[in-house]
């Protein structure tokens, strides 16, 4: 085994986990799911069949990743925060497999608490503040917050505030460019 389980922890048989991840206590892996590479699982995670978590990954406390949610590479997950998987859930009528995907971009942050309601895009190195409520795609390097959530800025990829003039913007702590039109935000490079 090349990545670290905690002996409180289950790994169904049938599950993929990259080497040099780590998995806490009381954390479920189910067979069918995908674990990247050096990803952090902290305790009390669970990991649906059908899941996928890109390289890098970091799951804070109680989180659950459901069937059909992709994280790409990079992304954190604050404490207790919530993916759905299905839109009109009823107890008396499962959908037996039938969920609605949902896929977090590449260094995409979601805040403790946050919520992310099923079929929902969040942009690459997105911010999404604790207690908010995604009901709608979150463009690339948006910040927001609320319920349901709203943009309020636009943040670097490496976690900087950019204030934009004339549609441009410069990161002084990592040297990035950016440009911003209407709702859309990108690197220039």
């Amino acid at each position: 085994m090349n990545y670290f389980v905690h002996p409180t922890a289950i790994i169904d048989e049938g599950a993929e986990i990259g080497e040099g991840s780590r998995i806490w206590h009381f954390s479920h892996v189910m067979k069918g799911a995908k674990i990247g590479k050096d990803c952090l699982l902290s305790q009390n995670c669970f990991i649906a069949p059908n899941a996928i978590l890109g390289n890098g990954v970091k799951l804070e406390n109680n989180v659950s990743v459901y069937a059909l949610v992709t994280l790409e590479d990079y992304v954190f997950c604050g404490p207790s925060m919530v993916f759905t998987n299905d839109l009109n859930p009823r107890s008396r009528y499962p959908k037996g497999g039938k969920w609605v995907p949902t896929l977090v971009k590449y260094g995409a942050s979601l805040g403790a608490n946050s919520t992310v309601v099923c079929g929902n895009t969040i942009g690459r190195c997105a911010m999404v503040g604790s207690g908010a409520v995604v009901t709608k795609d979150i463009p690339d390097y948006a910040i927001v917050v609320g319920a349901p959530a709203r943009i309020i800025g636009w943040m670097c990829e490496c976690g900087a505030k950019l204030e934009f003039k004339d549609g441009k913007a410069h990161c002084d702590k990592c040297n990035r460019n950016y440009k911003k039109t209407d709702n859309k935000c990108e690197e220039v490079k």
